[in-house]
């Protein structure tokens, strides 16, 4: 399988382990040099609309693979 198809079955899984924990993937629509050099993903609580990783030094800074990770840890934290 080629890397975008590989991305987008890791972004639906993303999304979906994202919404069971009341949070949103946010993917940048319009990526910046920044954001096509590494990143391209936020994650958003879904009550508040607070952003809660992915804009550490710019928005959609996180790639999935960090996006991934974060999800991991909170899914055991649950």
């Amino acid at each position: 399988m080629s890397r975008p198809g590989k991305e987008r079955s890791i972004e639906r899984r993303v999304r979906r382990v994202a919404t069971r924990l009341g949070l949103h993937l946010m993917i940048a629509a319009k990526p910046d040099n920044n954001v096509r050099a590494h990143g391209g993903y936020m994650l958003r609580e879904a009550e508040t609309m607070t952003i809660i990783f992915g804009n550490k030094l710019y928005h959609y800074s996180a790639d999935i693979d960090e996006i991934e990770a974060f999800l991991d840890v909170h899914q055991e934290a649950s």
